[in-house]
């Protein structure tokens, strides 16, 4: 049954909220958000849509479901966590999960300068967001060289004996060991926060007048300190080839659709600074022009992440209203934020710059994406496949002595790890150590919903292992009917060096030993360290929960006091597991019918 727009907009109200277009399977087509639910749902069936993807959309809806909101700054939010969740088919998604590292400077009478990446509270000042992580970690190399602010642990300052070798090369002023006086640090911290807001006009001027003061007392050696601050702050200008004097805080925003690619580029400005760039490559965003693309970051990125004072934008977003999308932005800050085209020469150049660089950008990911193709098409030419490979799953096992014993299981897809469908097993109900029967067991839990009908199979699996392992993990298959899954081991090679890896093949085939420069043992490799990557990950997390978590502190009746007189007597829990009844009752504090109780749940 044809999906009745008429009847339907009849019931729509005029509040703001969000729209979910469903087609007959109820899967989600689009998820969209409405300063007027009525009015904007409404321009989707008209007879002139804005372009034949937004109508073979609209001609797929069975149902619409709105949800009223009281102001469209919600409607954003509630748009941009169904998007993130559901992933419509006909939104530009873009994938910006990780958090932005900030520049934090802590609270205090020695304030520490450091890295952080998280929500900024009020306990501290915090500068940024940065594009990147080294982005951070250079701003902060300069400001320990112009300023010697400290940038130790709190628990490493206040337990030090003598200045630590920041101190020795010019990169700490020591106040540890009380090698500068309080208010003398306050100043260089005052000036480190007035350079990280842009004013480094101020700064230096500051600057300068201490010198000239410390020379006119003829204090020389703390001239020179002032003097070579004054440097190391004309040298980052320097390096600074595109800069602001003003101090401005803004985003520049700009989309190409080139070679098959669209990417949206977003390079930051703070205080002044060109802090760099990350690009962006949205998915479901093959028929969409770049216009839209900045629509759609613009609505998803700032709804999780702060606004700068004013977005430079190449091309301005799509809209269906003029100024919409400025409306709901200043909405979601709670003040003005202009998306404007760039203008002055300084602006006009940073968006010059965003835009080369989201073109090295298209041509790195094609040139990755074509370097990849090539390591699958010899991968599949090696091991003599019939069907081409595009989904490699690779399993690797890690324990300590047979303790805590996890299997990893990671995922190649799409020329890329496919992380959301990485899996780890917790091996139980098997002897310490047998590797085989983990492989197996792993195996088994991995591929019993494909061999019901469920989840997708892949074209080839990895084993980290020799021929116990692989034998092993084919008898998984065998059992559920899956022996079709080409599979083959990876044998450590000789003192375990790369490149010496031997492929083993559990049909009885003779093993296959690449040449060490050959692409696919270099796509396996890339598998098989992520496996154990993942693996010994999961298995120190285990192990160091099992290790916090005694028997002893489960059994009822010890408490704190009980456990560490049985602890002092038998010398921890092997110690109390050999020991008989008759030897616990002997502990201080623990009475025949408690050493009876103990026994009993130990054993």
């Amino acid at each position: 049954m044809s999906f009745d727009a008429k009847a339907f907009l009849a019931t729509l109200t005029e509040l703001p909220g969000v729209y979910r277009m469903l087609d007959s399977g109820g899967s989600v087509l689009y998820v969209g958000k409405a300063k007027n639910l009525k009015k904007r749902v409404s321009s989707y069936f008209r007879e002139n849509l804005s372009s034949p993807r937004i109508a073979h959309m609209v001609s797929q809806i069975a149902t619409i479901e709105t949800t009223a909101t009281r102001t469209e700054a919600e409607a954003l939010l509630l748009e941009n966590n169904l998007i993130k969740s559901l992933a419509p088919r006909y939104n530009i998604l873009f994938r910006d999960d990780k958090s932005y590292p900030y520049i934090v400077l802590s609270k205090g009478k020695f304030p520490r300068l450091g890295f952080f990446r998280g929500n900024p509270d009020r306990k501290a000042d915090y500068f940024g967001p940065y594009p990147s992580s080294w982005a951070v970690r250079d701003s902060i190399h300069l400001l320990q060289k112009m300023f010697r602010l400290r940038t130790c642990e709190d628990s490493v300052f206040s337990n030090r004996s003598r200045p630590c070798l920041l101190y020795q090369i010019k990169r700490c002023s020591g106040p540890c060991v009380g090698f500068i006086a309080k208010d003398d640090y306050a100043a260089d911290v005052q000036l480190a926060s007035m350079f990280l807001l842009g004013k480094q006009q101020e700064v230096t001027r500051r600057l300068t007048k201490f010198m000239e003061d410390a020379s006119a007392k003829l204090a020389f050696e703390q001239a020179a300190v002032f003097r070579d601050q004054i440097q190391s702050l004309h040298q980052v200008q320097e390096k600074q080839f595109v800069s602001s004097s003003k101090g401005e805080d803004v985003d520049i925003l700009v989309a190409i659709k080139e070679a098959g690619q669209l990417c949206v580029n977003l390079a930051m400005v703070r205080g002044g600074r060109h802090l760099g760039d990350r690009p962006f490559f949205p998915t479901n965003a093959a028929d969409s022009d770049p216009a839209d693309a900045c629509a759609a970051f613009i609505r998803q990125h700032y709804a999780a992440h702060p606004a700068p004072v004013r977005i430079l934008s190449h091309p301005l977003p799509s809209e269906d209203e003029p100024g919409e999308t400025e409306a709901s932005l200043a909405e979601l800050a709670g003040r003005p934020v202009p998306i404007q085209e760039g203008r002055g020469a300084n602006h006009k150049a940073w968006i010059e710059m965003a835009m080369q660089n989201a073109r090295l950008a298209i041509l790195a990911r094609n040139q990755a994406t074509a370097q990849q193709e090539q390591r699958l098409a010899a991968l599949q030419d090696a091991l003599q496949l019939p069907e081409s490979i595009s989904r490699i799953e690779c399993f690797d096992i890690s324990h300590t002595m047979g303790e805590a014993t996890v299997a990893s299981c990671v995922v190649y897809e799409g020329n890329r790890m496919k992380k959301s469908d990485y899996r780890r097993f917790n091996i139980r109900d098997i002897q310490a150590g047998d590797d085989y029967a983990a492989m197996r067991q792993a195996v088994s839990r991995r591929y019993d919903s494909i061999a019901g009908g469920e989840g997708t199979a892949p074209d080839l699996i990895l084993i980290d292992g020799g021929k116990g392992q692989v034998s092993s993990a084919f008898s998984a298959l065998a059992d559920l009917g899956l022996t079709h899954l080409p599979m083959i081991g990876v044998a450590k090679g000789e003192e375990r060096k790369p490149g010496l890896e031997t492929l083993i093949f559990p049909e009885g085939r003779e093993p296959l030993q690449l040449p060490p420069q050959h692409p696919a043992l270099h796509l396996i490799q890339e598998i098989r360290d992520e496996a154990h990557r993942f693996a010994i990950t999961g298995h120190r997390a285990q192990r160091g929960k099992a290790r916090k978590t005694s028997t002893l502190e489960s059994l009822p009746g010890i408490g704190p006091a009980r456990r560490k007189a049985l602890v002092a007597r038998f010398g921890g829990l092997p110690g109390v597991l050999a020991a008989s009844t008759d030897q616990l009752a002997e502990v201080p504090g623990i009475s025949r019918e408690m050493a009876e109780k103990i026994y009993s749940a130990l054993h």
